[in-house]
């Protein structure tokens, strides 16, 4: 009888897990608000390009707000139920320059009681508002937190007398805002009369209690600064502009014409579906540094290309490794073309990203940095995989802080590529400060993208799923260091690869331990902590887009991808608003800052 094989030393763990964040909370909206943030996103976009065409000037009386309003339903074809919703967005729209142009010690944040977790509150008040003690269980106390950071005053209140007594002090000469569409109206009408510049995000609710809103919204507005030069960069069409460079034809203009089948099945697989996200890291970065105005060089987009190559090529191995037969809905490249030409693909692509970076006409010195780059993030990336790898040759178990250590080492490499290379490109030495700061961004963000790929998991029985594939997952670590008597049978049973029970039931179990629960909490502070290593950067441009590269990131799949526990949650406040909106007055268009 063969020896069992020796268990592989588990290096140290240096990870430690960032400090807890506000839980986020999950409410259907009102229906006169756009259902999903992905429907509500679109209409913004669509209502910051027909200000920028219209120009209307503010402040904009409520008739013709109501005349904008109705435009823009038609021409994007949404529900006319919207009104005043996008009646908001506008007015919000054409003050948002204004709004940037004002220093943040001269701003409010005014922010409604209702979004409290009321039940939990140990917060008092006084005459001026809510008194926030700092619980945590809420959003209240990090906006609060951040914003005075900032130098703004913060009010936790309703009544638009004090809004008014604090305009008349002078020192206050832009709000940003938070309420619910019925009480706009009666909030702001003062700000049009003093002349302030402010904006205003909607509740998703009107019903008072335990309120959402879209925190990304109110977390730009809080940090709009007319330093950042990328405020009014749509990314939504950056990313489309970078996605159509790896069309086949485009591919051929910046790769060159494809040499033999090889280069072929290659260029074919650059091509087909995907985030492309890092590539999309790698333009940002450089547009925040060199500013909106400059033209793309074509040098640009072979080192984006260069980006997606390294990538593309570790997912071809990456699939091979886990055995995996189908990815984006498809074939994997070693089913279709056999594990040998698969993997002298991945190679040639790796070589084809290096091959791009060199043939840059930047200076010695940037290419030398970009190279330099790339090779130590691949070396890392191959150290988070080979960890994965050897743990299968003998299964044991994984700690959580031992499997989000994979993670760092896995995902986080590729995002700190794309960052620097693109950096470097602008010609920002990759040694100074805003390395440091890439670095601590990526790892942050490394870690919270393969997390939500866990979460991702539940309710999904393909090749590439982990939960199907018997492969660590922080859902499994989570759910074993909760577990005991059976469910601890069953979740060794997990770890050891020996396991018999459905993905459906392996699903039931994470959900009775809470480790879909634990594993957004931690999804929460790891986008946290990404956004808090911006602070050091000195780059207000870099900083701001970065910051909502959080959330194009994670919005895009957060609206897919929950699962049907929370939209079973989402649906128990729908009774709650539907009476609410049934007793209301008939939809108008409300006069806001």
């Amino acid at each position: 009888m063969s020896e069992a094989a020796p268990r592989t030393p588990v290096p140290p763990i240096t990870l430690s897990l960032p400090k807890p964040v506000a839980p986020p909370r999950y409410r259907q909206p009102k229906k006169n608000i756009p259902q999903t943030l992905e429907e509500r996103t679109a209409i913004l976009q669509a209502v910051r390009n027909y200000v920028a065409e219209y120009c209307p000037t503010p402040p904009v009386p409520v008739s013709e707000l109501a005349e904008h309003a109705d435009r823009v339903v038609q021409r994007i074809g949404c529900a006319p139920i919207y009104r005043d919703y996008i009646g908001v967005l506008i007015n919000n729209e054409l003050w948002r320059e204004q709004l940037a142009a004002v220093p943040f010690e001269r701003r409010l944040l005014l922010m409604p009681k209702c979004l409290r977790l009321e039940s939990k509150c140990p917060a008092p008040f006084d005459e001026f508002g809510l008194l926030c003690k700092q619980c945590g269980q809420c959003s209240i106390q990090d906006l609060q937190n951040e914003a005075e950071r900032l130098g703004y005053a913060v009010l936790v209140a309703e009544g638009s007398a004090i809004v008014m007594s604090l305009i008349q002090t002078g020192q206050i000469e832009a709000i940003v805002g938070i309420s619910c569409l019925s009480v706009l109206e009666r909030s702001f009408p003062y700000m049009e009369a003093a002349a302030i510049p402010g904006v205003a995000v909607p509740l998703l609710q009107d019903d008072c209690i335990d309120t959402t809103v879209d925190l990304d919204w109110v977390w730009d507005y809080i940090h709009l600064t007319a330093d950042d030069k990328t405020r009014r960069l749509d990314l939504g069409t950056l990313r489309d502009s970078v996605d159509a460079w790896f069309q086949p034809e485009a591919l051929a203009q910046i790769m060159g014409p494809a040499e033999g089948e090889s280069e072929r099945i290659g260029r074919e697989w650059l091509s087909r579906a995907g985030k492309r996200w890092r590539p999309f890291l790698a333009v940002a970065a450089w547009r925040a540094l060199v500013g909106n105005d400059a033209e793309t060089p074509d040098d640009l987009k072979k080192v984006a290309v260069a980006v997606e190559c390294f990538h593309k090529a570790s997912l071809i191995h990456d699939d091979i490794e886990d055995e995996d037969a189908t990815r984006y809905g498809e074939p994997t490249l070693h089913t279709e073309y056999g594990v040998a030409v698969a993997l002298n693909v991945g190679d040639l692509l790796i070589g084809e990203g290096y091959r791009l970076l060199a043939a840059t006409k930047l200076s010695a010195e940037q290419r030398a940095a970009m190279l330099q780059v790339a090779a130590e993030g691949q070396r890392e990336l191959s150290r988070g995989q080979g960890a994965e790898l050897l743990w299968a040759r003998n299964p044991d178990v994984l700690s959580s802080l031992q499997v989000l250590d994979i993670f760092k080492k896995k995902t986080a490499p590729a995002f700190e590529v794309a960052l620097r290379i693109g950096a470097i490109f602008a010609g920002v030495d990759h040694h100074e400060e805003v390395g440091d700061v890439l670095h601590k961004y990526s790892e942050a963000l490394g870690i919270a993208y393969q997390i939500r790929d866990d979460l991702a998991d539940l309710g999904q029985t393909q090749d590439t799923s982990d939960i199907a594939g018997l492969r660590p997952s922080l859902l499994l670590a989570t759910a074993h260091e909760r577990a005991e008597c059976d469910k601890r049978k069953i979740t060794s049973a997990l770890w050891s690869r020996t396991s018999t029970a459905s993905v459906s039931e392996v699903e039931q179990v994470y959900r009775e331990l809470g480790a879909d629960e634990r594993c957004r909490d931690l999804l929460e502070r790891y986008k946290e902590e990404a956004i808090q290593s911006l602070r050091d950067l000195e780059s207000p441009s870099l900083k701001g887009l970065l910051r909502r590269v959080i959330g194009k990131i994670f919005n895009d799949t957060e609206i897919k991808g929950w699962c049907k526990e929370f939209e079973a949650k989402n649906l128990l406040g729908v009774a709650a608003a539907d009476a609410a909106l049934d007793k209301a007055p008939e939809p108008r268009v409300v006069a806001t800052v």
